[in-house]
């Protein structure tokens, strides 16, 4: 991969910072980060804006905003915008309607802003409505950034919110106009890390899964330069308390080591041969038919000023623990064997501790389960011989792309007893 240059359409997914996917009604997906690139003096400003036809190729096509609007600008003094989150908005008489909520702040300041802007397309033109939550430094402990709606059963719109200082906050939204229900509210507090890790949780977005009806938290830990990691909790409410694998509630700072709390899900990795992926965090989730996508931005190891998004597929194990592929989605039949294998073979595997940071190299192993599959997942126990005996795996094994072998593969995530996630890919014959 080259260096990105000062011409935007040559970015593809690269640069694409805190990024969320839609789909639009012209059939194409659109990606919505925050304005930023390496190395690049001259930032387009205003949410940068990317569409595919099929979640691999991706177009930068402009910004959705012309800057920073003017209340938060006022507010803030930001240069740019970040994180934007953006959701199709139920209209009574069903309507095109679209919400984008976008952050203006400066970095390690609560002074900061979370704005609404509307559109009857992800193409726009985006009207800006104004400010929805509001901060200041020297007197608020939280912090009006990252926002991500969620819909609770009844259909009702939650705003989650929140990065570092006084961790992440859920407030109801009105329906009708997308603004927060109580002006001025905190919300309910539903994660937060202790002083000792600078309180680094961030990016949060819930999702609910009808499969078990519960709703699944995915956060961000520690720094976005070179340790972030994406940790998962559930929770039977939508305001919590949302728990990870072990029964730790996210809000707890004073039991366990505060990188024990959450299960992680995607850390820093690498495979044989292939690139060395540190930070990945800052996600959303996104929905295609039946089908669960989250899409997070990464960076490179041996260049951290170097940042990408990547899409993976989300996949719950028999116990309806949401996890993702070790491998970035490359398209459906991409990802789809010739024929049914067999599970049990070699595997280049990646255990993904939650007590460490940085990049977790793949080490190879004995891989044994009692399934087959041509890609299609399956849930299925996975038992994993590692050199300190054997650790029965809850898991999932399904198809995925290896980008070093430039083939279809099958892939596995699960959980071990200790409630640690492994994940791995079927080696490939040189």
């Amino acid at each position: 991969m080259t260096h990105p240059t000062a011409d935007p359409t040559t970015w593809g997914a690269r640069n694409a910072h805190d990024p969320t996917v839609v789909r639009g009604d012209d059939g194409q997906w659109y990606m919505f980060s925050t304005d930023a690139a390496a190395g690049v003096d001259d930032i387009p400003a205003g949410v940068h804006v990317r569409t595919s036809p099929d979640l691999v190729e991706w177009t930068f096509v402009g910004t959705a905003l012309d800057g920073v609007p003017a209340a938060a600008l006022a507010h803030t003094g930001a240069e740019g915008l970040w994180a934007p989150e953006v959701v199709r908005w139920p209209t009574a008489d069903g309507s095109s309607r679209w919400h984008m909520y976008y952050s203006a702040s400066t970095f390690g300041s609560r002074t900061s802003v979370i704005g609404l802007a509307t559109a009857a397309s992800p193409a726009g033109p985006w009207v800006d409505a104004g400010p929805v939550v509001t901060t200041t430094h020297d007197a608020d402990g939280h912090n009006a950034i990252d926002a991500a709606v969620v819909f609770d059963r009844e259909g009702s719109p939650w705003l989650t919110y929140g990065s570092f200082f006084g961790g992440i906050h859920i407030v109801p939204l009105d329906a009708a106009t997308g603004f927060a229900q109580r002006p001025g509210e905190v919300g309910t507090l539903i994660a937060r890390r202790p002083a000792s890790v600078d309180g680094a949780v961030e990016g949060a977005y819930i999702v609910h899964l009808p499969e078990d009806d519960r709703f699944a938290l995915f956060v961000s830990y520690d720094s976005l330069f070179e340790s972030y990691s994406v940790r998962v909790a559930v929770a039977d409410e939508v305001t919590g308390p949302y728990v990870d694998v072990n029964g730790r509630v996210l809000t707890d700072t004073e039991g366990d080591a505060p990188d024990a709390v959450g299960t992680k899900i995607l850390g820093g990795h690498r495979f044989p041969g292939g690139t060395a992926w540190i930070a990945p965090g800052h996600n959303s989730v996104f929905r295609d038919g039946e089908r669960l996508f989250l899409v997070h931005h990464v960076r490179h190891a041996d260049d951290p000023t170097r940042h990408e998004a990547q899409i993976r597929r989300v996949h719950l194990t028999a116990s309806g623990w949401p996890l993702v592929s070790p491998h970035p989605f490359a398209g459906d039949e991409a990802e789809r064997l010739a024929e049914p294998e067999s599970i049990d073979g070699d595997w280049n595997v990646v255990r993904l501790d939650p007590l460490r940071r940085g990049v977790e190299a793949s080490v190879p192993l004995r891989v044994v389960a009692a399934a087959h599959t041509d890609g299609d997942p399956v849930a299925t126990p996975v038992i994993v011989q590692a050199p300190d005996g054997d650790v029965v795996l809850d898991a999932v094994v399904f198809g995925a792309w290896d980008p070093v072998a430039e083939r279809p593969v099958l892939a596995f995530a699960g959980l071990d007893a200790s409630g640690i996630v492994w994940t791995g890919s079927q080696a490939v014959a040189s």
